[in-house]
């Protein structure tokens, strides 16, 4: 067995500096700077610009693919070896107590929007190629890197180097963009969103949530001024603030944040929001919508459901907006392998009250891979042999990577059983212990896929 862990050591402090340095560059999306070679905006361009010229300084091979992906590449013959990680990061909302753009090391972690989705594990994966490259140990094989920047979006990144670019899909990947020891299987998503017209009054405005796949942390109403309001939010019994301006009251919610895919681990501020709302001033169709949509598991709206692979459905309103008499709510559907989304759409559609409108915004299918298969039992080794971790089980999540994008692909790393990194909340986290041992194990990964048409007949 090569020594990996030991030749990793030699890049601890340079992977370091350049993560944090990576962590400074902000790679939200921005709709306002975007370009005919910025497809989605100055940020995301910085931040792939970022690790190609890194890329370039080590002697790589480095295409910008026009501002889509950044393509980092080693080997021209054999079995192709893929890495598909992502520089974009979801917005940044409510207060951190370490600067979510500044990188900040505390007690041997680092702070910041992208250290563990997914700039972090983007990291490692670079520097487990470049120490195979440094090593002699990219030979009889070819890898890609391949830096993302709209994964959070939609992976339109991907559909444009896979489809509009026609670059080649490997015969073994991974995305580093997940969990350990690895995760074979993904549920469905789908983003759907009811609209239209309708007067809420004494309701003025709803402002609630920033992307479709994170569980509302904030949501804030305008109303009417109302003196019954603060009896009725006491007896309600959700976190809020309560200010009157002039002829109207303002109402802040206060949830916590976590991941679309697993929204019982947070508390959305959305749904209370307007149960409270639809409550005080009994406006029937809100009622509707509120009783509908506070059920996180699609129970409410009539479509739970539930696989031996793939598990229970969720429901995560994401995105709540009414202003001018408009209205519109964005969830996010996932669901195992076994639903049929069109049909749920039908249904949900015929649900929905009028004058709401229903429309589907995005769908993902489902993903199952054989945890037999010569990959995944070598990606399993992998890290079974760096970590001296047998117990820990490979899984299937409600979570959507990459791995839908890439043909061969899953879902490997970067997160350790057990351990804390707060994806898509405040003070979003990696422990740099964690950071180093999954060089070693995305190095002795590659290395071995590389190898692996060797034996796996």
């Amino acid at each position: 067995m090569k020594p990996f862990k030991s030749l990793a050591l030699a890049y601890k402090k340079e992977v370091i500096a350049s993560l944090a340095s990576w962590i400074k560059i902000n790679s939200i999306h921005d709709d306002t700077t975007i370009e005919p070679l910025k497809p989605y905006g100055e940020g995301v361009y910085q931040a792939l610009q970022y690790i190609g010229k890194l890329a370039i300084k080590d002697g790589f091979n480095v295409d910008f693919c026009d501002g889509h992906v950044t393509e980092i590449t080693f080997g021209d013959q054999g079995p192709l070896i893929g890495v598909y990680a992502h520089a974009d990061v979801v917005p940044v909302s409510n207060t951190w107590n370490h600067p979510p753009f500044g990188g900040v090391i505390e007690d041997e972690k680092m702070y910041g929007r992208g250290t563990s989705d997914d700039k972090g594990p983007a990291i490692a994966a670079y520097y487990a190629l470049k120490l195979l490259k440094e090593n002699a140990l990219i030979d009889g094989y070819q890898v890609r890197l391949v830096i993302g920047g709209n994964e959070e979006k939609g992976s339109n990144c991907l559909h444009y180097y896979f489809h509009t670019l026609h670059k080649p899909y490997p015969e073994f990947g991974f995305t580093p963009d997940g969990n350990f020891p690895l995760i074979y299987g993904e549920k469905g998503i789908s983003n759907f969103e009811i609209s239209g017209p309708i007067d809420l009054s004494p309701i003025l405005s709803i402002q609630a949530g920033i992307v479709a796949n994170s569980v509302i942390d904030s949501a804030v109403a305008v109303v009417e001024k109302d003196d019954q309001l603060e009896k009725a939010l006491k007896a309600f019994g959700f976190t809020y603030t309560l200010e009157h301006k002039s002829n109207t009251s303002i109402i802040s919610f206060i949830g916590k944040a976590s991941h679309g895919s697993i929204p019982e681990l947070g508390i959305n501020a959305g749904t209370a929001l307007i149960t409270f709302l639809a409550k005080q001033y009994k406006n029937p169709t809100l009622t509707t919508i509120a009783h509908q949509y506070q059920d996180f598991r699609g129970v409410h709206i009539g479509h739970y459901y539930h696989s031996t692979l793939l598990h229970e459905t969720t429901l995560n309103v994401g995105l709540i907006r009414y202003h001018h008499q408009q209205f519109s709510l964005v969830s996010n559907y996932r669901y195992p392998e076994t639903v049929d989304f069109e049909q749920v759409a039908k249904n949900i559609a015929l649900k929905t009250p009028k004058p709401l409108s229903y429309k589907t915004l995005m769908i993902s299918p489902s993903l199952l891979m054989s945890p037999t298969s010569p990959m995944i039992q070598t990606l399993l080794k992998a890290y079974q042999e760096e970590t001296n971790d047998y117990q820990t089980p490979m899984v299937t999540i409600g979570g959507g990577t990459y791995a839908k994008e890439a043909k061969n692909t899953v879902a490997f790393g970067s997160k350790f059983p057990g351990k804390e990194d707060f994806i898509h909340e405040n003070d979003e986290k990696i422990d740099l212990e964690d950071l180093q041992a999954s060089i070693a194990i995305y190095a002795r990964a590659i290395y071995d896929l590389g190898h692996l048409d060797e034996t796996k007949k």
